[in-house]
């Protein structure tokens, strides 16, 4: 239910959504800013008695020693076109749905990935104690590193795809946060429709992080006041909602049309999704944009500004500066 950045690549490999000749505009900025192409090494997909898959696959450029990756898994199912899992040295990358979207990545070293999975882990510092709800669960990215430095929440991810879920404990370490630490704290999987009536708990969430995509795009009940206001009921007192909403609205056209968009004040004004998110909480939205050399996302966040001084000493080193962007939408 995501999407990613895009690359240059033929039209066997997998695609990255959200390009234009300057910028992307993305869910997630891949380590690849201009792919070439080399030989695959494909591994037999395990959903594949006879091994196939695609040609040929991406390779990091212009570096000293080219990182090789290849496809390790591929297969479809009745919610996912094609489910494919790209390894390189370095990351392991999940690709999803007709578009071929990065939905999941991770760094074999770290948790952090150096995208905007990451933002996701400042969350916890600014809510209560108690159950944290993602919608959009993919591999479990953010899940990682919010269990590595808040070990003690309860994470509770939803996926309309169980396997997906399947591939991510074989390949992407899920199976690891699904047990219960020392501290407590855990991840537990449910399946089924993230944006259900039924998708809550009793007494609330403490957060919801909301990450969800279809085809490379938003989902459009994104898009409806009704659904962010659905979601704030699900909120215990003092709760919070973190999302990826995205690029700029019309994006889409710059990307088909192969132009470079024009350059702009970068205002939550240009997001659909924080516009609704406002109309519903009116006073109650912060937003900041996340950018990188290529790649930016809008992302939002319920309650009052947190005191961004405050917030940048009780995160990991790695978000202190990061956390200082956040502003109110007025």
């Amino acid at each position: 239910m995501r999407t990613a950045t895009a690359l240059h690549l033929s039209p066997l490999l997998p695609r990255f959504h959200n390009t234009n000749p300057s910028r992307f505009n993305a869910k997630a900025h891949l380590p690849i800013p201009h792919a070439r192409l080399s030989p695959l090494r494909l591994g037999p997909a395990r959903s594949s008695p006879d091994g196939q898959g695609a040609a040929s696959a991406p390779v990091a450029a212009e570096t000293k020693e080219e990182e090789p990756f290849s496809v390790i898994m591929a297969l479809s199912t009745k919610y996912n076109d094609g489910i494919m899992v790209i390894d390189s040295p370095c990351s392991r990358y999940l690709l999803l749905d007709s578009s071929r979207n990065v939905h999941s990545m991770i760094k074999k070293d770290s948790v952090w990935t150096g995208s905007y999975w990451d933002e996701f882990a400042s969350l916890p510092a600014i809510i209560p104690q108690g159950p944290i709800a993602m919608l959009g669960l993919g591999a479990g990215t953010a899940a990682h590193s919010i269990l590595k430095y808040y070990p003690s929440f309860h994470i509770i991810g939803w996926e309309l795809d169980e396997l997906l879920i399947n591939v991510a404990r074989a390949y992407f370490d899920l199976s690891k946060v699904e047990e219960k630490n020392e501290h407590g704290g855990y991840l537990s999987v449910c399946i089924g429709d993230a944006l259900s009536p039924d998708a809550t708990v009793e007494g609330g969430f403490a957060g919801i992080i909301v990450d969800l995509f279809a085809d490379g795009k938003i989902l459009p009940q994104l898009l409806e006041e009704e659904t962010w206001a659905g979601l704030a009921k699900k909120l215990m007192p003092n709760g919070r909602i973190m999302v990826n909403c995205s690029g700029r609205d019309n994006d889409q056209y710059y990307r088909e049309h192969k132009i470079a968009p024009p350059k702009s004040k970068r205002s939550w004004t240009e997001n659909s999704a924080i516009k609704a998110l406002s109309r519903a909480l009116p006073g109650e939205v912060c937003w900041k944009l996340v950018e990188e050399p290529d790649c930016e996302n809008y992302f939002a966040l319920t309650g009052p500004l947190p005191d961004l001084d405050a917030w940048s000493m009780a995160v990991p080193a790695k978000l202190s500066p990061k956390v200082k962007l956040w502003q109110q939408v007025e």
